[in-house]
């Protein structure tokens, strides 16, 4: 597997010659005896930017200033404060800046998006999802169907792997597609999965849902800061994501989404409106009829939550430095790496049984790999923890691990491998 060792000296020269390996200070690390942990779960929640803190008060201390006069007065004057967003999302999400907004939190943006793209009829009525979906997901798609009144078990259709896989194969997924046919009304599937960290074929699965005559959503809270997208080349008709992740926002932080700039531009697609949706030129003439703008910005009820998105901002200013196509060429190199650790450590001990159900193709995941430990999970991931590794444990016998390649490093790896090797002794 490529040239790699299983070494510390190996690990600090990696280190040494990795160009993003700056962007590692610009956060804040728990730490595990006076030591900076192994902090492997930013694909549950990433760490702080350094700057967060000074980007809230700059916010809090206009609030004190100017108090509701912030919203014209402020350095980042509030009423304008999301179209901020509009640039380094679109160049996060391949899309053109009218195409995505900052707003609400990601299960809500699901439900707002899918008022407007699943529109069942008598005929064209089926969901097609993953089996394995966040259950988040699987919940709305439930209620969505039931407020048409539908039943979940007649019009949801979920794709498992073959007998013996972990993961999805796209010619499945596509054939699905097609023996659904003119019955399907909307494929929506998570971009990147959060159990197993498969990322799907987006492009492909698009185009095949739309030869359908389908909608074609996707979830992209695994996925945004994670993976470079090309949402409108891709003809994506809708997407939604979250920024506590990869993206580095902060708990329960500000969700995303894209809209293809042609519903964008149709005022007649059905939406729930909120004022802030509403033609901004006109917002504060109160009047009666909502006008949307034919922007992403339409979807928005409310007006912006200012403190979350002062850290968002943080966040994306050095998503914008770092650029997301070295993050990714970085992200491959270091997943690469603690595979070949896994297997090193796997291979001294004979009686583990060590199997990472995440693609061992690159390309088909992002920064996170998925290790099925058979019989020793729990307690092995608890002896991680003990040694200052955060990961993230899933049953029934899971350890999700994201080297997060905005801040982790290699010697993380070498650390964690270490750790492996020696909990497997003990």
């Amino acid at each position: 597997m490529r040239d790699f060792e299983f070494s510390l000296a190996y690990a600090k020269k990696q280190d040494e010659l990795d160009p993003l390996r700056h962007f590692r200070q610009k956060f804040h690390f728990p730490q595990h005896n006076n030591q900076d942990t192994v902090y492997f779960t930013g694909n549950s929640l990433g760490l702080a930017p350094k700057t967060a803190l000074s980007a809230l008060e700059q916010e809090i201390n206009d609030w004190k200033k100017y108090g509701v006069e912030g919203h014209f007065q402020a350095k980042n004057p509030w009423v304008s404060y999301h179209e901020m967003f509009a640039e380094p999302l679109a160049h996060l999400m391949g899309a053109q800046p009218m195409e995505v907004a900052a707003m609400n939190g990601l299960t809500s943006n699901l439900h707002l998006l899918m008022v407007s793209f699943y529109r069942p009829t008598k005929d064209r009525f089926k969901i097609i999802c993953e089996g394995k979906a966040f259950p988040s997901d699987q919940y709305a798609l439930q209620s969505q169907v039931k407020h048409h009144g539908l039943k979940p078990e007649d019009a949801i259709i979920q794709l498992f792997p073959r007998e013996g896989e972990h993961t999805l194969r796209t010619e499945d997924i596509i054939q699905t597609i097609q023996n659904t046919g003119s019955e399907l009304a909307l494929v929506m599937i998570g971009g990147v999965n959060y159990y197993t960290g498969q990322y799907f074929n987006i492009p492909e699965i698009t185009k095949a849902g739309h030869q359908e005559g389908a909608m074609v959503g996707w979830d992209l809270a695994h996925a945004a800061g994670n993976l470079p997208m090309q949402l409108h080349d891709w003809d994506v008709d809708f997407a939604a994501w979250c920024s506590y992740k990869y993206m580095n926002s902060g708990p329960g932080s500000i969700s995303g989404i894209f809209v293809h700039e042609k519903h964008c531009k149709n005022p007649d697609l059905p939406r729930f409106a909120g004022w802030w949706g509403h033609n901004k030129e006109r917002r504060f003439l109160m009047e009666p009829e909502f006008e949307p703008i034919p922007t992403a910005e339409s979807w928005q009820l409310s007006n912006a939550p200012v403190l979350a998105m002062a850290v968002h901002k943080a966040s994306l200013d050095i998503f914008m430095e770092a650029g997301i196509e070295n993050l990714r060429a970085k992200s491959i190199h270091l997943t690469s790496y603690l595979e070949y650790v896994i297997e090193q450590v796997s291979n001294d001990d004979p009686d583990t049984s060590f199997e990472v159900i995440t693609p061992s193709i690159p390309e088909q995941r992002g920064a996170q790999l998925s290790i099925l430990s058979h019989g020793k999970g729990k307690e092995l991931f608890d002896h991680l923890t003990n040694e200052g590794v955060i990961a993230d444990w899933r049953e029934p016998n899971v350890i999700r691990i994201a080297p997060v390649p905005l801040y982790n490093n290699y010697e993380d790896v070498y650390r964690f491998g270490s750790i492996l090797r020696d909990g497997l002794k003990a």
